[in-house]
């Protein structure tokens, strides 16, 4: 795909660019991929509209409208937008107590919820907080999304056997489940399992192909020959025919204060399933992805679903899979895709008013299986069994505390990892490779060789208010376990990106007292932007001059060269 100079509306609207270089070749494969995700994306969206509390025309406002614009503003060929299970059941866990049962309040606080999803995007966007999304570890989200499965399997499995399901956490409604399973309905549960395997068989032998589509198909025509509704399996009931009414939800100011925490919740959970997605597709095949032009596609997708009666949408894995695996080009697909579920809309959807509730949820269930991502959770498990156990707090904290809680827990949890390594950068004490100027860890390489009455102290990292006391503690521990006698000490800088004003203190604190033991004191390898900040402090005045990139092997010759090197060299001889 050609790329033109960026400038203009094209940083804004990538479209504008790559439109330009459209090959008439691709519009087939994106034609048929649009076609395939549509037929995928239809029964997904309503299943996870039931999941949100929501009827099922919301699911297809939500995946209509915003893919009418997401293809616009995002940086990714192959991201699907959609609505997804894991939003769906954070709205709906969330809502219900705050509609008091008002379906018309409840469809206009979902609204709503998207419209301040799209505001809270388009500002971190504006600030340029892309890389923020990449805080959140991939450990933590492979924790998270097997709770939500779990989560997620524990609403559906009564649907699929027939009868009501509970409400509360995960243990509350599985609980629930096994007391009332005296209650199934044989009808239901033969038809729910019967579509169960149809779709696992699917998932297995023709993978990303819309058998979901012919397994709903299938159910309507069989709920109308057997007439199963007056069999008591419940159907979806009657989905308005045609588009909603465009426009601001019917909501109070003070509704915005109660929906802060869940619309903060639906952006963490969209922007790094969103970017997760866009990466993945961008290393298979090669292209530059912007993530913080994607926060602003998604800005505009969750915008366009507010106004349409839709709910908070995100870039969906299975959908996107979808899309890649059939041939999409180039993100025009999602625009087919958006056309195609307008047809039914407008022209269809009065056909699946027949559509059995255990079928949806069969659907539903199999979906949420590629959330239990097993071999990452083995991986976890053999690479380092902290990182296990962080992916368990955030699995446990999905089944005990809902999703809600759930997504704070593991942004607190990525937060507390970031600032634990941060906060204990490796530091190393080095030496020289024999015959050369090139020095490395002493540790870890038993042939490298101390330089007489010199040590050299390594930190690999930024050095800032929160580390600064880790460092000093280590440096002088280090300095102190060597046997032999030091004359001067070398603070080697050319892994140091950033210094703070507490890392300038450490550094004239060490200064300080490596004066007051009467060792000399000196940086080798200083970055730039580190070294016009030590110039700006005054560092030179008391620490000595700060020579541009001085390499540490010219450091130590020139000491080596004055009287004190020469008094410890004779020492030492």
């Amino acid at each position: 795909m050609s790329e033109l100079k960026q400038g203009g509306l094209g940083n804004l609207v990538p479209a504008t660019r790559w439109l330009r270089g459209y090959e008439g070749k691709w519009f087939r494969a994106d034609l048929v991929a649009g076609l395939t995700l549509a037929a995928y994306m239809m029964p997904a969206g309503i299943g996870d509209a039931s999941l949100a509390g929501l009827p099922p025309e919301a699911g297809l406002y939500a995946c209509l409208f915003s893919g009418l614009v997401f293809w616009l503003f995002c940086s990714s060929r192959h991201t699907a937008i959609s609505v997804t299970s894991a939003i769906s059941l954070l709205v709906g866990a969330t809502l219900g107590g705050m509609a008091g049962g008002d379906m018309a309040r409840y469809a206009a606080l979902a609204s709503c919820t998207a419209l301040m999803v799209a505001t809270m995007a388009l500002m971190v966007w504006a600030v340029h907080g892309g890389a923020v999304i990449a805080f959140v570890s991939e450990t933590v989200m492979t924790g998270f999304k097997a709770g939500v499965a779990l989560l997620l399997a524990s609403t559906q499995l009564p649907k699929l056997f027939g009868f009501a399901g509970g409400h509360g956490d995960f243990w509350e409604r599985i609980g629930h489940f096994f007391s009332h399973l005296n209650e199934t309905n044989v009808a239901a549960l033969i038809l729910g399992v019967s579509a169960l395997a149809l779709l696992l068989l699917g998932k297995k032998y023709l993978p990303n192909r819309p058998v979901a589509l012919f397994v709903v198909v299938a159910g309507i025509l069989v709920a109308q020959w057997a007439n199963l509704g007056d069999r008591g399996v419940k159907l979806l009931g009657e989905v308005p025919q045609g588009l909603p009414p465009i426009g601001l939800p019917a909501v109070q100011w003070a509704d915005l204060n109660d929906l802060l925490p869940l619309a903060m919740a639906c952006l963490l959970l969209g922007a790094v399933e969103t970017a997760a997605i866009g990466r993945t597709f961008a290393r298979k095949h090669a292209y530059k992805l912007d993530t913080n032009q994607d926060l602003l596609a998604l800005a505009a997708a969750n915008l366009a679903a507010g106004i349409g009666q839709g709910y908070p949408v995100s870039g969906g894995l299975s959908q996107s899979l979808v899309n890649e695996s059939s041939g999409a080009r180039t993100p025009l697909s999602g625009l087919f895709a958006a056309f195609f579920i307008l047809l039914v809309v407008i022209l269809l959807s009065g056909t699946l008013r027949d559509l059995p509730q255990p079928v949806l949820a069969a659907v539903v269930l199999v979906a949420v299986t590629g959330l239990v991502q097993v071999q990452a959770l083995k991986r976890l498990w053999a690479f380092s069994r902290t990182e296990f156990a962080v992916a368990a707090a955030a699995f446990l904290g999905v089944l005990g505390s809902g999703i809600l809680r759930g997504v704070l827990i593991g942004a607190v949890i990525s937060i507390i990892i970031l600032l634990r390594n941060s906060s204990r950068p490796q530091a190393t004490e080095l030496g020289r490779v024999p015959g050369t100027d090139y020095f490395d860890d002493l540790a870890r390489q038993s042939t490298n060789e101390q330089v007489p009455g010199v040590f050299i102290f390594r930190s690999s990292g930024a050095i800032l208010y929160f580390n600064v006391d880790a460092l000093n503690d280590r440096f002088f521990e280090m300095l102190d376990s060597r046997p032999i006698d030091t004359r001067l000490a070398v603070f080697f800088m050319g892994s140091v990106p950033v210094l703070d004003l507490a890392g300038l203190e450490m550094l004239e604190e060490i200064h300080r007292k490596l004066r007051e033991r009467g060792i000399e004191f000196s940086l080798a390898d200083t970055l730039g932007s580190v070294r016009e900040t030590l110039g700006r402090a005054g560092f030179k005045d008391d620490g000595g001059p700060v020579t541009a990139n001085e390499p540490l092997a010219e450091v130590i010759r020139r000491w080596q060269q004055s009287s004190g090197g020469s008094i410890a060299r004779q020492r030492h001889d």
